[in-house]
C-alpha cells in the first residue's frame, strides 16, 4: 500500500496485483492524491488526467468513482482547464454508449458522477457546454435502472449547485425528470430526487410560485410507501419550499400567505396524496383514509417549515399557527379522526409538531407566551363544552357530538401545556401567578369533561405542573380533594378529580420536597368513603368504585413511611371485595345483571391494581405476616378468572372490556408476587394463560410491542431505522405497528396515570386492553413456566405446538408470535435462576418451537427466535446439544435457497454462543466463517448479505483471540464489499460497519505494532473507515466514526486527528440522532486525551473553510464554532438537544475539556459560562436598564454577535453554573497566583497572555448573583453554591490598594442582594437552607469588619431564627414536614458556624487575618480592627445565644435519639422529637447527619463559656426541665423530678456531648466528612478546656481509657494530620484532667493527714505500690500506646522490632514533613506529662519507655539545618526531657535509686549516639550537647558526677569547642556558661577545670586574628561572657589571678580613634563590647584593675583613647548598644530548655 502514495499512479505496482487488490490500491492512491492536490501540479497535469480518465473504464465501485470525480474536478480547478472539454466529451460518450451489460454499468455511472463533480467545482467556467451534458444525461435516464437513476439525480444536483442561476434554460427539463424520480419505486432514488429538487428550488422560481401546488401534491405522493430516509429528505424539501414561498418577495402573480401554506399542508395531513380533485368523490363514498406514512411525512414537513423560518418567526406568528395545528384534530375534519386508531395517530402527530416547534425552538420567555396562547385555546373549547352541556333543547344530540369531537383538540392542547410547563420547571412560576391567564383554573375546569381521554390528559397536565413547581403540589391536591368531596354525585367529576389526585400522588416521588405527611390520611379516608358509598347510587357506582381503588393504588406510591399507617384498612378492603369461598362465587354468578357485573369487575380489577402497586412500591412492608394476609383472596380471584368466559357468554358484549382488564390486572399482580404464594393455583392460571396466548380473537400483529424487548439490542439494527432511536420515534412508531393499532394511549388504562414513566415529560402510553393482556400473559408465563414440574412443562409445550399447527393463515403467525414471546421470557427466567429445562423430550419440543419461528416471514420474529435459541443453549448448557443446534443450521444453510431461512439460520449461528462465554472450538468457527463468507457475497439478495455479515460480526466478537487466523481474509472481504456494494443497500453497509468495528476490537492494542502484516491490517482498517465516511447514509457514517474511535483508542498515532475532528464538527448537528450520538461519544473519548488539540483543530477547520461554515448545513443551526469554539458549540447543542443520553455525553465531554483546559483558557471558559448565564438574565433587570439607558439596550439586542446563546434553557444555565464551580476548583490545584491579586497583576504585566482567576472576581460574583436570583430553583441552588465557593476561596485575598482590607469587601452589596430573595416567605426550603450556609460562610469569612455592614446579612439569619422559634405550629403546610427539619437545622448550623468563628477569633485575634500581616506598615491598626470585629461578631451572636443554646441542645438531643440502634426504636418518643415528626423520621435523618457536628461544637463552646454554671436569670432553674433541654431523654414523665439540680443538668449535657462524640468517633463511616470529625474533636477539646468536665473525666478512669482507645483507633484509621493533631490535643487535656485529679487527691490526703507521718500516705496515681499497669484499664498504658502509634508512624526507626531488621538502615535520617514534626512534638509533650499521674513505682515501670522514645526522637531528628535553627521535634524532645528530669518524683525517696540508674543509662545512650561510628556528618552536635547539658543541669548530682560519665561529657565539650563552625562554637559557649553557673560545685568544677584554660586560650588567639564576620564576632562575645561568669564563680583566692589574665585580653580588642574610623564593622562591634565589659568589671575588681594599669602604660593609653572616642559618639553607641542584646537575646529564647 505504501507504493500507492505517489503523485502519479504507480502502474508497475498496480499491474502486478490481483483483481480485488487493484480496487484497494486505486482507492488508496486516490485518497493520497486528494490530500496532495491543492499543490501545484502543472507539469504532471496531462499525465494525471490521462491516468484518471483511463480509470473510468476500469469499472470503479461507488466510493472509488466518487473519489475519482472529486480529484478530477480539483485537478482542473487548481491546474489548467484547456483539456476539460475533452474530458467532458469523453464522459458524455461513455454515457451514450449502447452497451447495456452489467459489467459496463460501473463505467457509465462513473462518467455520470464525474460530470456532476466537474460542473460543481468549475461551474460557469465551462460555459454553455452544460445544455448538451444535461440533455445527454436526461436521455440516458429514460432507460437507466435504479442505480443509474440514483447517480443521475445526484449528478444533476451537483451540476445545479455549480452553475447556479446560469442553468435556468435546463430547469424545466430537470424538474420533469426529478418529478418522475420522486415517486420512483426505489427509495434511494426518491431521496436523491428530493435532494436534486431542493437544489433546484434555489434558482427555479416557478417551483415555489406557479407550480407550488403540483410540487406539494407530488411530495405527498412521494410519502406513500416511503421509508424513514425518504420522509426526512422529502419533508425537508417540502418544508423548505413552503418557507421559501412564504418569505419570497416575488412581485409576479399571487402572493402566498401563511393561511395558504397551512391550507396546503393541512390538505396533505387530512386527505393525503389523492389531491384536491378526487378527494370529494371519495369522501362521498366515505372510503378516504389517509395512509399513515403520508401523515407522518407531512408532520415532519410542518416541523421543517417552522424550523426553516426560525424561532423569531414562530414567536410572532404563533397565534395564527396554533389554531391551524389544533384544527387538524378538530371536528371540522371528522374523517381524520373517525376511528379511535386514526384519532390517536393524528393526536400524536399534532403533539409532535407542537413539541418540536414550541418545545424545540422557543426560548423560555417565548414558551411562556405560547403557554398563554394554549391556555386561551383551552378556555375557548371549555366554553363550547359548557354551552353544550347546559343546553337542554332539541339540538342536544348535535352538541354532544361537538363535545366528543372537540376532545382531541383539548387532549393535544393539554398535553403540550403539560410538557411546556414540565420543561420550564420553576421558571414557569410567573405564568402560573398571572391571574389573567388562569392556567390552573383552565386545567382544573376541564376535569369534569365528558370525554375520558380529556379527563386523563388534564390529570397528566396537572401532574406536570406539580413536578415543575413543587410548591403547587399541596395546593392542587387540596383543591382536588375539596372538589371531589363536594361533587360526589357527578360521575364525570368523580373520575376527573380522582384521576388528578392519582396523577399528583404518583408525582410526589419526583418532588424531593414532598407533601405533608398528614395528607395521606385524608385520601385514604376519602377513598374508603367512595368505595363504601358506591352502592348507594347506581348511576355513579362504577365511577366511585374506580375512583376509590385508583386513589388507594396511587397512595401506595408514597412508599412505606406513609402506607404503613393505612395498611390494615387497605388489607381489610382487599379481603372484602372478593367472595370468601367458591360457594359464594357460584351464588354471585346466578345473581346480578351485566351492569352489576361491570361494577364488580371494575372494582376487583382496581383492587388487584392497588395490591400490585403496594407490592411494587412498599417492598419494605412485605413481611411474612402481611403476605399471609394478602393471600386468602387470591384463590377466589383465580376462580373468577376461570369463570370469566362463562360470565361473558351469559351477559353479552358489554363485559368484554372489563373482563379483559380484570385478566390483565390479575396477571400483572401474580407476576410481581413470589410464585410460592400461589402454587396451589398454578394449573388453573396456566390453563388460562395458554388459552389467552393461543385462542386470542385478536387479529392484531403485536410483534412490534412484544418482540423488541426480547431481541438482543444489537440484532435490532437489522430491522431498519424504525426500531432504532431517532428524533422522530414518537410519530414513526405508528408505522411500525401495522394498520390495526396506532400505539398506546392514556385512555386505555387509567391506572397508568400514577406509574413512573420512561421519560420525565412523555405521556404514559398504555396499550389497548387486548394487547396488554397478551404482554402480561407472556410475562407471567415466563415466571410460572420456570416454577412448574418437568412433566407439566412437556405437556404445555406440546399443547402450544399443536395450537400453532392448527391455526391457519395470518392467525398462525400471530399465535406463533405469542407463543415464542412467552417461551423466550420463560427461558430468560430459567437462565437467571440457573434452572434446567428438563428431559430430552422437553428439549425437542422447545427446539421445534424455536426452529419454526426461525423460518417465519416476520423478520422481527426471526430475530427473537435467534435470541431464544441462544437462551436455549444457555439453559441446557450441554456442548453436544449446542453442536447439534449448529449442525441443524449448517444443513439448512447448505440446502435452502429462500431468503427467509438463509437470514434466520445465519443469525442463529451468530447468536448461538452469545451466553455460553464465547466460541471455544476452532472447527465450529471455521465452518461458520466458511458459510457466512459465501452468504455475504450473495449479491442477488442484500437482505441475506446484511444478516450474514451481522452474524459474522457477532462471531468475530464471540471468538475473541481464536479469530486471529481469519482476520486478514475477513478484512479483505469487508473492504471488497465496501468498495463494490451499491450505496442504496444501506443495510449491507451498516452490517459491514459492524464487522469492521468488531475486527478492530479483536485486533486491539496489536494495531500499534510496526511489523508489515500489522501495518497492512491497520491500513485496511483505515481504508474501510474512509470508504464508510464517504457513504451518503448517515448511519453508516456513524459506524465509521465509532470505528475510528476504536482505532484512536488502540493506535492513536495512526489516526489523522484533524480529519476526524473536521468530520465530527460537520456532523455535530446532523438530523440523525444516532449519528449525533456517535459524534459526541467519539468526542468524549478524544478530549480525555487530547482536549487542546481537538479544540484547536475545530477552530482551525472553520477558519479554513471559505464558505460560512454551519455544521450539518442546517440554516437555523445556532452552532457557530468560529466565534465560540467547539466548547461553545457543544453548549449550544446541549441546550437544543432533547435526547437524555446524548445530553449526558455532551456534559461529560465538556467536563473533560474543562478539566484539561480551563486553567489555560480561563477567560474563554468564563466568558462562555457568563454568556450562557447572562443571555437569560431576568427580564426585570433588563427593564430597569431600559429606563436608565435606551441606547445600551438597543445596541445589545440589535446585534446577534453579542449573544452567541439565544435564551438558553434553565438546565443549560445550571450546567454552566456547575462549570464555573469546577473551574474554580481546577484553578485551586494550579498556581497560587489564581488567588493572590498582587502576584497575579505582577505576572500579568510580565506576560499579558497569563490569566488568573482573581482578575475575574467581578465576573464570578456577577454570575453567582445572576444565578442566585433567577426564577429557576435549581439555578438558584447552583448560584448560591457558586457564591459560597467564591466567598470561601477569596475571603483571605487582600486588597493591595487599601491595606487592611480584602478584595471581596467591595462586593458586599451584591452578596446581600443575592441572599435576600432566598429568605422570602414563598422561597422553597431547600433554597433557604442553602442560603443559610452562604450567610454563615459570609459572616464567618471575616470579609466585612464593619458591624453595620454585617447586619444586613445577619438580619436574614435572625429572621430565620424567629421562624424556627415559632415551632411546629407555624410550619409551612406546602411540603413534607422533613423539609422544615432541613430548614431549621440549616439555620441552627449557620448560627453555629458564626458562633464558632466569633469565639475562635476572640481567642486568638492574631490568627484571624493572617493575610493582613503581609502588609507591614498597617499591622498595628489591623490588630485593633480585628479584635474589635471579633468581639463585635460575638456581641452580634450574644443577643440570641440564650435561644440558640436551647435550640442547639434540642437538636443534639434529637440527633442522639435518631442514632440509636433499631432495637431501641420502642424507646423513641411517640410524637417525634423537637424538630422532626415521628412519621417523617427517615426523611429527617439525612438533615441531622449533615448538620450535627457544627452544632455540637458550638454547644460545647457555649457550655464552656458559661463554665457549665447554669444561670438563667429570666426563668430561674425550673425552666431546665422543659423538653427543649436534653434532660428529658427517654424518661417517663412520672419519674421525672420537677426541678433538676444544676449538677444533674450539667451531667446530662456533659454526657450528651460526650456520648454523641464517642458514638461517632467509634466508627466514622469511610464517607464521613473530615469537617465532621474535626468539629467533633474540637468540641471535645472545648469541653475539657474548663475544670468541671475535666473533673468528671479525671474522676472516671474507665471513661478516660475508653476515650483514649477511641482516639487511638481514629488516629490509626485517618491519615489526615489535622485530625491527628486535634485528637492529640484532646488526649493532652484528658491527661491534664487525670493530673488534676491525682493532685487533688494528694492535696486532700495531705490536708486530712497533715499531723500524721508522711510515710503512711497512700500512693496516689497509677501503679500504686507495685508499679503494675493493666492494659485496657490503665490510662497511662492507653496514652503510651497512642503516643507510640504516632511516633512510630512518623519515625519507623523508633520501632525496636524494625531497627533490628536489615530493612531499616540505622543512621539514615528521614526529614519529617511540617505536619509530621508537629505531630511528633505534640506526642512528646503528652509523654512528658505521663509521670504526673503515676505513683513513684508506676513511674519507674514506664520511665524506660518514655526515655527511649524521647531520646529516640532526639537521635533520629537532630540534623543540622542551614540556618542553625533547632528542628521543632528536637526542641520538643529537649523540652520533654527537661520536664521529665526535673520531675519531683526523681527525688522521691522510694524511687530515687531506680531513677538514678535509668537516667544514667539514658545519658549513656545520648553519648553513644556520638560515638556510634564517628559522628555522622549530618548529625547535629549542638542538640546532643544541649541534651547533655539538660542532664547535667536538671538531674541530681549523683547521676552525672560518676567519673566515667563526667569524663565523656567533658570530652564532648572539648571536641565541640574546637569546631570549625562558629555557630556550633557559639552554642557550646552558651551551654558551658550555664553549666559553669551550676549552684552545686561538685557538678560545675570538673568542667571549669577541664575547659576554662582552653576558652581563655582561644580568646588570646583572637588578638592576632580579628573576627571576619558577625558569626565569629558572636563567638568571641560569648567567650567573653563565659569568662566573665567564670570570674564571678571563682573562689576568692583565685579570682585576682583570673581577672589579671582576662583584662589584657579585653583591652587588646579596643581600637584607638584613628583605627576606629577605618575598622570593619565586626571589629567596631567587638571594640564596643570589650569596652562595655571593661566598664562593668573595672569597678568590681578595682584593686586588680589599678595594679594592672600601673604596670602597663601602653594598655592604659589604649584604654584612655578608647574611652575618649566613646564619649564623643555616645548617641551612636547607645543605638548600637540597644541592638546588641537583641541579638543575643534571640538566641537565649531558642535555648530556654535549661
Amino acid at each position: 500500500m505504501e507504493l500507492a502514495h505517489s503523485l502519479l499512479l504507480n502502474e508497475e505496482a498496480y499491474n502486478q496485483l490481483g483483481e480485488f487488490q487493484k480496487a484497494e490500491f486505486i482507492f488508496e492512491w486516490l485518497q493520497f492524491l486528494e490530500k496532495l492536490l491543492p499543490a501545484d501540479i502543472r507539469e504532471n497535469q496531462k499525465q494525471l488526467v490521462e491516468q484518471l480518465t483511463s480509470l473510468l473504464n476500469n469499472s470503479p465501485g461507488p466510493p472509488t468513482r466518487r473519489l475519482l470525480a472529486k480529484n478530477l474536478a480539483v485537478l482542473y480547478s487548481t491546474g489548467d482547464t484547456f483539456s476539460v472539454y475533452q474530458t467532458i466529451d469523453k464522459c458524455n460518450e461513455l454515457i451514450r454508449s449502447k452497451d447495456d451489460s452489467p459489467s459496463y454499468l460501473p463505467t457509465k455511472l462513473a462518467a455520470v458522477v464525474c460530470l456532476g463533480y466537474l460542473y460543481k467545482k468549475l461551474g460557469r467556467i465551462l460555459g454553455n457546454s452544460f445544455t448538451d451534458t444535461v440533455g445527454n444525461v436526461l436521455k440516458a435516464m429514460k432507460n437507466a435502472e435504479s442505480q443509474g437513476r440514483y447517480e443521475i439525480m445526484l449528478s444533476l444536483q451537483n451540476i445545479l449547485n455549480g452553475l447556479g442561476a446560469a442553468a435556468i434554460p435546463c430547469h424545466r427539463d430537470i424538474y420533469k425528470a426529478a418529478r418522475s424520480c420522486l415517486t420512483d419505486r426505489s427509495m434511494a432514488v426518491r431521496c436523491a430526487a428530493a435532494k436534486c429538487l431542493l437544489e433546484l428550488q434555489n434558482e427555479a422560481v416557478f417551483m415555489w410560485s406557479t407550480d407550488l401546488d403540483s410540487v406539494v401534491t407530488l411530495c405527498f405522493k412521494s410519502f406513500e410507501g416511503s421509508n424513514y430516509d425518504v420522509r426526512l429528505a422529502v419533508s425537508k424539501l417540502l418544508g423548505t419550499l413552503l418557507a421559501r414561498a412564504l418569505t419570497s418577495k416575488q412581485t409576479t402573480g399571487n402572493v402566498i400567505s401563511l393561511e395558504d401554506v397551512m391550507e396546503l399542508l393541512g390538505t396533505g395531513f387530512l386527505r393525503g396524496s389523492c389531491g384536491f380533485l378526487r378527494a370529494s368523490g371519495d369522501m362521498l363514498k366515505g372510503t378516504s383514509s389517509v395512509s399513515r406514512d403520508v401523515r407522518v411525512g407531512v408532520t415532519q414537513a410542518y416541523v421543517v417549515f417552522v424550523s426553516t423560518l426560525g424561532s423569531q418567526w414562530l414567536e410572532r406568528n404563533f397565534s395564527a399557527f396554533l389554531p391551524h395545528i389544533l384544527d387538524l384534530v378538530s371536528q371540522s375534519h371528522p374523517k381524520a379522526i373517525q376511528s379511535p386508531m386514526d384519532a390517536i395517530g393524528c393526536r400524536r402527530c399534532v403533539s409532535f409538531i407542537l413539541r418540536a416547534t414550541v418545545g424545540g425552538l422557543l426560548g423560555e420567555k417565548a414558551q411562556i407566551a405560547a403557554a398563554k396562547e394554549i391556555c386561551q385555546a383551552i378556555w375557548k373549547l371549555k366554553k363550547v363544552v359548557d354551552a353544550a352541556m347546559s343546553d337542554s333543547n332539541l339540538e342536544t344530540k348535535m352538541n354532544a357530538t361537538d363535545v366528543t369531537a372537540s376532545q382531541h383538540v383539548l387532549v393535544c392542547a393539554l398535553q403540550e401545556l403539560g410538557s411546556l410547563i414540565h420543561g420550564l420547571g420553576t421558571t414557569a412560576a410567573p405564568l402560573l401567578q398571572d391571574s389573567s391567564t388562569g392556567v390552573l383554573e383552565a386545567v382544573i375546569s376541564v376535569f369534569p369533561h365528558p370525554s375520558l381521554s380529556v379527563r386523563l390528559t388534564a390529570a397528566w397536565c396537572v401532574r406536570c405542573i406539580a413536578v415543575a413547581l413543587p410548591s403547587y403540589m399541596s395546593l392542587l391536591l387540596d383543591r382536588c380533594i375539596e372538589r371531589l368531596s363536594t361533587l360526589k354525585s357527578s360521575p364525570e367529576a368523580v373520575t376527573g378529580y380522582s384521576f388528578a389526585v392519582a396523577a399528583l400522588l404518583g408525582a410526589v416521588k419526583h418532588c424531593p420536597l414532598g407533601i405533608p405527611h398528614g395528607k395521606g390520611k385524608v385520601w385514604s379516608e376519602l377513598a374508603e368513603d367512595l368505595l363504601c358509598s358506591a352502592s348507594q347510587n347506581s348511576r355513579i357506582s362504577l365511577q366511585r368504585t374506580q375512583a376509590g381503588w385508583l386513589l388507594i393504588a396511587a397512595l401506595m406510591t408514597l412508599g412505606p413511611a406513609v402506607v404503613q399507617h393505612h395498611l390494615p384498612r387497605v388489607l381489610l378492603l382487599w379481603k372484602c371485595i372478593f367472595p370468601s369461598s367458591p360457594k359464594d362465587l357460584e351464588t354471585e354468578k346466578t345473581r346480578g345483571d351485566s351492569f352489576t357485573w361491570q361494577v364488580t369487575l371494575e372494582g376487583r380489577a382496581g383492587a388487584l391494581c392497588a395490591i400490585k402497586s403496594f407490592v411494587s412500591h412498599c417492598a419494605g412492608l412485605l413481611t411474612d405476616e402481611v403476605i399471609q394476609r394478602l393471600l386468602p383472596p387470591l384463590p377466589s380471584a383465580v376462580d373468577l378468572l376461570t369463570q370469566l368466559s362463562s360470565i361473558y357468554k351469559s351477559y353479552g358484549n358489554s363485559l368484554k372490556t372489563p373482563s379483559t382488564v380484570y385478566r390483565h390486572k390479575l396477571y400483572e399482580l401474580l407476576a410481581v408476587l413470589p410464585p410460592k404464594t400461589y402454587e396451589g393455583n398454578f394449573c388453573a392460571v396456566l390453563k388460562e394463560l395458554v388459552t389467552d396466548l393461543t385462542v386470542s380473537d385478536s387479529q392484531i400483529d403485536a410483534s412490534a410491542f412484544l418482540l423488541p424487548p426480547l431481541c438482543h439490542e444489537n440484532d435490532l439494527f437489522l430491522l431498519g431505522p424504525l426500531l432504532q432511536e431517532t428524533d422522530h420515534r414518537f410519530i414513526e412508531e405508528q408505522l411500525l405497528l401495522g394498520n390495526s393499532i396506532a400505539g398506546g394511549s392514556l385512555e386505555y388504562d387509567a391506572y397508568s396515570i400514577y406509574e413512573k414513566f420512561a421519560k420525565g415529560d412523555s405521556v404514559p402510553k398504555p396499550l389497548p386492553p387486548a394487547l396488554s393482556v397478551i404482554s402480561a400473559a407472556t410475562r407471567l408465563f415466563g415466571v410460572m413456566f420456570s416454577h412448574i414440574a418437568e412433566s407439566h412443562r412437556l405437556q404445555i409445550l406440546e399443547q402450544l405446538l399443536n395450537s400453532i399447527k392448527q391455526a391457519k393463515g395470518s392467525r398462525q403467525q400471530i399465535v406463533q408470535l405469542h407463543v415464542v414471546s412467552a417461551f423466550s421470557t420463560s427461558l430468560k427466567h430459567l437462565a437467571n435462576s440457573k434452572g434446567s429445562l428438563g428431559s430430552d423430550e422437553v428439549r425437542r419440543s422447545a427446539l421445534t418451537l424455536v426452529m419454526g419461528a426461525l423460518e417465519s416471514n416476520n423478520p422481527l420474529l426471526r430475530c427473537a427466535a435467534a435470541e431464544c435459541l441462544a437462551r436455549l443453549a444457555q439453559v441446557v448448557s450441554d456442548s453436544a446439544f449446542t453442536a447439534g443446534l449448529a449442525q441443524v443450521s449448517f444443513d439448512k444453510l447448505k440446502s435452502a435457497r429462500d431468503v427467509v431461512s438463509r437470514t434466520g439460520h445465519s443469525l442463529a449461528l451468530g447468536c448461538l454462543y452469545r451466553y455460553l462465554g464465547g466460541i471455544g472450538s476452532t472447527q465450529h468457527l471455521n465452518a461458520c466463517v466458511g458459510i457466512l463468507y459465501t452468504l455475504s457475497q450473495d449479491s442477488t439478495s442484500p437482505d441475506v448479505q446484511a444478516w450474514a455479515l451481522h452474524s459474522l460480526s457477532l462471531i468475530v466478537d464471540l471468538a475473541g483471540p481464536l479469530y486471529h487466523v481469519h482476520v486478514e481474509p475477513t478484512l479483505s472481504l469487508v473492504l471488497m464489499l465496501l468498495l463494490s456494494v451499491p450505496p442504496a443497500y444501506t443495510e449491507v453497509h451498516q452490517s459491514l460497519g459492524r464487522c469492521l468495528n468488531t475486527l478492530i476490537t479483536t485486533l486491539g492494542p496489536e494495531l500499534q505494532g510496526s511489523s508489515t502484516t500489522v501495518s497492512a491490517l491497520r491500513t485496511s482498517c483505515l481504508l474501510g473507515c474512509a470508504v464508510m465516511q464517504d457513504n451518503p447514509d448517515c448511519l453508516v457514517q456513524a459506524q465509521a466514526i465509532s470505528c475510528l474511535q476504536q482505532l484512536h483508542m488502540f493506535a492513536p498515532r495512526h489516526v489523522n486527528l484533524s480529519n476526524l475532528v473536521s468530520c465530527l464538527c460537520m456532523n455535530l448537528c446532523s438530523s440523525y440522532l444516532l449519528l449525533r450520538r456517535a459524534v459526541v461519544a467519539c468526542l468524549r473519548q478524544l478530549v480525555q486525551r487530547e482536549a487542546a488539540e481537538v479544540s484547536e483543530y475545530a477552530v482551525a477547520l472553520v477558519k479554513e473553510s471559505k464558505d460560512d461554515f454551519t455544521p450539518g448545513n442546517l440554516k437555523h443551526s445556532d452552532v457557530n464554532i468560529r466565534e465560540i469554539g467547539l466548547e461553545g458549540a457543544l453548549l449550544g447543542l446541549l441546550d437544543k438537544e432533547l435526547d437524555q443520553r446524548l445530553c449526558q455525553d455532551i456534559k461529560e465531554t465538556l467536563t473533560h475539556m474543562l478539566t484539561s483546559m480551563a486553567v489555560e483558557k480561563l477567560s474563554f471558559w468564563l466568558k462562555l459560562c457568563k454568556d450562557v448565564l447572562a443571555a437569560s438574565a431576568d427580564t426585570t433587570q433588563e427593564e430597569e436598564t431600559a429606563k436608565v439607558d435606551d441606547v445600551s439596550v438597543l445596541t445589545s439586542d440589535s446585534d446577534d454577535r453579542f449573544h452567541p446563546f439565544r435564551n438558553p434553557r434553565w438546565p443549560t444555565r445550571v450546567f454552566a453554573a456547575e462549570c464555573v464551580c469546577k473551574i474554580i476548583s481546577q484553578c485551586e490545584s494550579a498556581v497560587s497566583a489564581h488567588f493572590d491579586i498582587t502576584l497575579a497583576q505582577e505576572r500579568k504585566q510580565r506576560d499579558s497572555r497569563d490569566d488568573f482567576l482573581v482578575l475575574h472576581l467581578a465576573d464570578l460574583v456577577r454570575m453567582a448573583f445572576m444565578a442566585a436570583t433567577d426564577h429557576s430553583d435549581q439555578l438558584r441552588l447552583s448560584g448560591l453554591q457558586m457564591l459560597q465557593i467564591v466567598v470561601r476561596k477569596f475571603a483571605a485575598v487582600p486588597e493591595p490598594e487599601f491595606p487592611g482590607h480584602v478584595i471581596l469587601e467591595q462586593y458586599q452589596a451584591n452578596v446581600g442582594a443575592a441572599l435576600r430573595p432566598a429568605f422570602a416567605p414563598e422561597t422553597p426550603p431547600d433554597v433557604t437552607a442553602k442560603a443559610c450556609q452562604v450567610c454563615s460562610a459570609w459572616i464567618a469569612s471575616g470579609v466585612v469588619s464593619d458591624l453595620n455592614d454585617l447586619r444586613r446579612v445577619h438580619q436574614l439569619l435572625v429572621s430565620s431564627l424567629l421562624k424556627v422559634q415559632a415551632g411546629k405550629e407555624a410550619q409551612n403546610q406546602q411540603y413534607n414536614e422533613s423539609t422544615s427539619t432541613m430548614e431549621i437545622l440549616a439555620v441552627l448550623k449557620a448560627w453555629a458556624e458564626v458562633y464558632i468563628v466569633a469565639v475562635e477569633k476572640q481567642k486568638n485575634p492574631s490568627d484571624t487575618h493572617k493575610h493582613c500581616l503581609k502588609i507591614a506598615n498597617s499591622s498595628e491598626e489591623n490588630y485593633r480592627d480585628v479584635s474589635f470585629s471579633a468581639s463585635g461578631l460575638l456581641d452580634l451572636v450574644q443577643a440570641d445565644l440564650g435561644t440558640l443554646s436551647k435550640l442547639w441542645l434540642a437538636a443534639l438531643q434529637d440527633f442522639a435519639l435518631l442514632t440509636l440502634p433499631p432495637e431501641y426504636a420502642s424507646q423513641l418518643p411517640t410524637e417525634g422529637g423537637t424538630f422532626y415528626t415521628a412519621e417523617t423520621i427517615e426523611n429527617a435523618r439525612p438533615h441531622y447527619y449533615s448538620s450535627w457536628a457544627l452544632i455540637l461544637y458550638a454547644t460545647s463552646l457555649w457550655l464552656t463559656s458559661t463554665g457549665f454554671i447554669v444561670v438563667d436569670p429570666d426563668e430561674g432553674v425550673t425552666n431546665l426541665s422543659r423538653p427543649v433541654t436534653p434532660t428529658t431523654m427517654c424518661q417517663d414523665s412520672s419519674t421525672r423530678p420537677l426541678v433538676k439540680s444544676p449538677e444533674d443538668v450539667n451531667t446530662d449535657r456533659f454526657h450528651l456531648i460526650l456520648g454523641i462524640s464517642v458514638e461517632f468517633l467509634c466508627s466514622p463511616g469511610s464517607d464521613a466528612a473530615m469537617e465532621n470529625i474535626i468539629a467533633c474533636l474540637h468540641a471535645l477539646r472545648a469541653l475539657f478546656d474548663v475544670p468541671w468536665p475535666r473533673s468528671k473525666i479525671g474522676g472516671d478512669q474507665e471513661l478516660g481509657v475508653e476515650l483514649l482507645n477511641v482516639l487511638h483507633r481514629l488516629i490509626l484509621t485517618r491519615e489526615s494530620p489535622d485530625i491527628q493533631l486535634a485528637a492529640l490535643e484532646v488526649v493532652r487535656l484528658i491527661l491534664f484532667a487525670a493530673q488534676e485529679h491525682v493532685k487533688e487527691k494528694r492535696r486532700s490526703a495531705e490536708v486530712d493527714d497533715g499531723a500524721a507521718e508522711k510515710e503512711t500516705l497512700p500512693e496516689f496515681g497509677e501503679g500504686k505500690d507495685t508499679g503494675g499497669l493493666v492494659p485496657g484499664k490503665s490510662l497511662v498504658f492507653a496514652t503510651l500506646e497512642l503516643c507510640v502509634c504516632i511516633l512510630v508512624r512518623q519515625l519507623p526507626q523508633l520501632n525496636p522490632k524494625l531497627t533490628c531488621s536489615p530493612a531499616v538502615q540505622s543512621g539514615k535520617h528521614l526529614l519529617l514533613s511540617e505536619d509530621g514534626s508537629r505531630l511528633v512534638a505534640a506526642a512528646l509533650v503528652i509523654l512528658s506529662d505521663v509521670p504526673a499521674i503515676c505513683s513513684p513505682e508506676g513511674i519507674v515501670s514506664v520511665l524506660p519507655t518514655i526515655l527511649y522514645l524521647i531520646i529516640g526522637v532526639l537521635k533520629e531528628t537532630a540534623v543540622k539545618s542551614q540556618d542553625g535553627q533547632l528542628p521543632l521535634t528536637v526542641a520538643a524532645s529537649l523540652q520533654a526531657l527537661k520536664g521529665l528530669l526535673s520531675s519531683p518524683m526523681a527525688r522521691a525517696e522510694k524511687s530515687q535509686n531506680a531513677w538514678t540508674d535509668l537516667l544514667r543509662s539514658a545519658l549513656v545512650t545520648v553519648l553513644d549516639c556520638w560515638d556510634q561510628d564517628g559522628l555522622l556528618p549530618e548529625l547535629d552536635e549542638v542538640s546532643l550537647l544541649t541534651a547533655i547539658t539538660v542532664f547535667v543541669m536538671s538531674t541530681s548530682p549523683e547521676v552525672t558526677t560518676v567519673e566515667c560519665l563526667q569524663k565523656r561529657c567533658i570530652e564532648k565539650f572539648k571536641i565541640t569547642l574546637d569546631s570549625k563552625d562558629p555557630l556550633v562554637q557559639c552554642k557550646c559557649y552558651q551551654l558551658l556558661h550555664s553549666i559553669f553557673q551550676h549552684p552545686n560545685k561538685i557538678v560545675s568544677y570538673p568542667y571549669i577545670h577541664s575547659l576554662a584554660p582552653s576558652i581563655v586560650g582561644k580568646l588570646q588567639e583572637t588578638e592576632k586574628a580579628k573576627p571576619e564576620n558577625a558569626a565569629e564576632l558572636q563567638v568571641i562575645q560569648e567567650g567573653i561572657k563565659v569568662v566573665t561568669a567564670l570570674t564571678a564563680a571563682a573562689e576568692e583566692q583565685h579570682r585576682d589571678h583570673l581577672v589579671a589574665c582576662f583584662l589584657p585580653i579585653l583591652i587588646s580588642f579596643l581600637l584607638d580613634e584613628n583605627a576606629l574610623v577605618s575598622a570593619t564593622n565586626s571589629a567596631k562591634n567587638l571594640h564596643e563590647f570589650a569596652l562595655q565589659t571593661l566598664m562593668q568589671i573595672g569597678p568590681q575588681y578595682s584593686s586588680v584593675f589599678k595594679k594592672l594599669m600601673a604596670s602597663s602604660p601602653t594598655m592604659k593609653a589604649r584604654l584612655e583613647s578608647a574611652v575618649k572616642g566613646n564619649q564623643e559618639s555616645i548617641k551612636v553607641k547607645t543605638t548600637k548598644h540597644a541592638k546588641n542584646p537583641g541579638k543575643s537575646s534571640s538566641i537565649q529564647l531558642k535555648t530556654n530548655f535549661l
